[in-house]
C-alpha cells in the first residue's frame, strides 16, 4: 500500500485551522495529529504551507456540444488543468437533447468522461418532461447515483423548459429526495432583447450582455424560488451574478426556504468594460449569465454574500471555447458560443481576491470551494474535507509565492484566459489526489482515465 506523510503543514478544514501532519495509506487520510512518527513512502514537508481539502468544482462543462461546436476541454484536459490549480474533483453536466433518454445520454457522458485524470460526478439535465424522464430519473438515481438535476429557464425552444414542466420536474425530484438546480434568466425576454438588438444592427460582443440584462436574472431566480416553494423542494441556483438574484434568495430564505446560491470567480473579479476589447476580443468573455455592471454594485453584493454565507459554494461554469470557435458570432453576437475557463485559476482567484484582502476567511474559503459542494452534493466526508477516513485529496498553498494568470502559461486547452494579467499571492505546490501526488512545484504526474466515478446516492 502507498503511503504519504505531510509534516508541518498549517490545517485548514471549514470550521478551524490548526498546524499538524497528516499521514495518508492508500489513498485515504489515516491519521491527523502533531508530529506524527509514522514511516511513508513519501514524506512532504509542507512548513510555511496552508493543507487545504483538494477543491470541489460543482459545475463544469468538459466536451459539451453546444451552439454548433464542442466545448476545447475534454475531460482529460480540463481535468488536468484542475488538478494544477488544485481541485481535485469535478461535477459535470450531463445535457440530453431535448426529447433523447436521459439513460442514454448517460452512457455517452460517461464514455466521454473515461479519459478524466480526477474524480468526477454527474449531474442531469432535464431538457424536457414527460413520464419517461420521470421514470429515468428514478433509474439514474437508483442505479448510477445521480442525486442533482439541473433546468433551465433560459434557451428557450432549445434545452429550456417552462413553468408547468418545472414544476413536475421539482414534484419529481421530491420523491427520490434529489436537488433541482437551475439556470434562472428569462428566456423569452432574452430572445425579445436579442431580436430587437439584432435588428438594429448591434451586434458586437458587448450587446450579449445588454440582451440579458439583471434583472431578467432576478425576476427569474424569483420564479424559480416561487415554484419551489409551491412544490415545497430545495433549490440551487448556479451561477448567480446580479444584485435582484441575490434579493430574491435572501428573502427566500428569509422566509425559512431551503435555498442554495452559487457564484463563479468572474462575476466576483470582472465587470462588463470587458466587452468593449477591441478586435472582437470581448467575445472571449460572452458567457450566460453575461459579466455584469461595476455600477450596478453587483460584485461587492457577491462578496458579502460569499462571506456571510449566504451564498454556499464557488464554482466555476468552466465551458471554454477557442477564439477561432467564438469567431462564428463575429457578424452576430448570438452565435458566439457561451462560455470560458475557470478551472486552474479558482482556488488561487478566491484566496487571493477573498482571504488574503480580508473580505473571507480561510475557513470560508475552504468551505465555499471544498467543503459546502461535497455536502450538498453528496460526496461529504468522502471528500471536501481533511479528516481521517477521507480521500486523501489534499493541495498544499504556499501563500508567500506570487504569480500572473497568463494563457500562455496555463493548462486549460483554449487559447484565451478571461483573467489574463491577474497578480496571484500564494500559488499551489501540490496537489494530491486519493494520495498520489499529482502536480508538484509547476509539473503534472497525470494518467488519463485514472480518475473515478463518484456516486452520489
Amino acid at each position: 500500500m502507498a503511503s504519504l506523510l505531510i509534516k508541518n503543514g498549517e490545517i485548514v478544514t471549514a470550521d478551524r485551522h490548526f498546524k499538524g501532519d497528516v499521514y495518508c495509506e492508500d489513498g485515504i487520510i489515516a491519521a491527523i495529529g502533531a508530529d506524527l512518527q509514522q514511516v511513508a513512502d513519501q514524506t512532504i514537508d509542507a512548513a510555511g504551507q496552508l493543507v487545504l481539502p483538494g477543491g470541489i468544482d460543482a459545475h463544469t462543462h468538459m466536451e459539451l456540444p453546444f451552439m454548433g461546436g464542442v466545448s476545447s476541454d475534454d475531460f482529460f484536459t480540463g481535468t488536468r488543468a484542475g488538478l494544477a490549480g488544485g481541485t481535485t474533483t469535478i461535477v459535470d453536466f450531463i445535457v440530453p437533447n431535448k426529447g433523447q433518454s436521459l439513460i442514454e445520454a448517460y452512457e455517452l457522458w460517461k464514455a466521454k468522461a473515461a479519459k478524466a485524470c480526477a474524480d468526477y460526478g454527474f449531474h442531469m439535465c432535464l431538457t424536457w418532461y414527460s413520464d419517461q424522464v420521470k421514470e429515468e430519473m428514478h433509474a439514474v438515481w437508483r442505479e448510477h447515483g445521480i442525486s442533482s438535476f439541473k433546468i433551465f429557464l433560459a434557451y428557450t425552444g432549445a434545452i429550456g423548459i417552462d413553468d408547468d414542466e418545472v414544476i413536475k420536474v421539482l414534484e419529481a425530484a421530491g420523491e427520490i429526495d434529489a436537488l433541482i438546480s437551475v439556470h434562472a434568466e428569462h428566456g423569452l425576454a432574452v430572445q425579445a432583447l436579442q431580436n430587437k438588438l439584432v435588428g438594429e444592427g448591434k451586434t458586437a460582443p458587448k450587446y450579449h450582455a445588454q440582451s440579458r440584462p439583471s434583472w431578467l436574472e432576478g425576476e427569474a431566480t424569483h420564479r424559480a424560488i416561487t415554484l419551489a416553494k409551491l412544490t415545497q423542494q430545495p433549490l440551487y441556483i448556479v451561477h448567480m451574478t446580479a444584485k435582484e438574484a441575490l434579493d430574491a434568495l435572501y428573502r427566500a430564505r428569509a422566509e425559512g426556504q431551503v435555498v442554495y446560491g452559487e457564484t463563479c470567480p468572474q462575476y466576483l473579479l470582472l465587470d462588463d468594460s470587458v466587452y468593449e476589447k477591441p478586435d472582437f476580443e470581448g467575445a472571449a468573455y460572452v458567457m450566460s449569465p453575461p459579466i455584469r455592471p461595476r455600477a450596478g454594485g453587483h460584485q461587492d453584493y457577491l462578496w458579502s454574500g460569499l462571506a456571510n454565507g449566504q451564498i454556499q459554494v464557488v464554482a466555476t461554469d468552466h465551458c471554454p471555447f477557442t477564439m477561432e470557435q467564438k469567431r462564428a458570432g463575429e457578424e452576430n453576437f448570438m452565435k458566439i458560443p457561451n462560455g470560458a475557463a475557470g478551472i486552474e485559476n479558482r482556488m488561487a482567484l478566491i484566496y487571493t481576491y477573498g482571504v488574503a484582502t480580508g473580505r473571507i476567511t480561510l475557513e470560508r474559503f475552504v468551505d465555499a470551494c471544498c467543503t459546502q459542494p461535497a455536502k450538498l452534493f453528496r460526496m461529504y466526508p468522502q471528500k471536501g474535507t481533511i479528516a481521517v477516513g477521507s480521500d486523501a485529496d489534499i493541495v498544499l498553498y504556499d501563500p508567500n509565492q506570487r504569480g500572473v494568470i497568463s494563457a500562455e502559461t496555463h493548462h486549460h486547452r483554449v487559447d484565451r484566459s478571461i483573467f489574463e494579467g491577474f497578480e496571484i499571492k500564494g500559488a499551489v505546490t501540490h496537489t494530491i489526489a486519493r494520495g498520489v501526488v499529482r502536480f508538484a512545484h509547476g509539473t503534472l504526474n497525470v494518467e488519463e482515465g485514472s480518475g473515478r466515478y463518484i456516486p452520489r446516492p
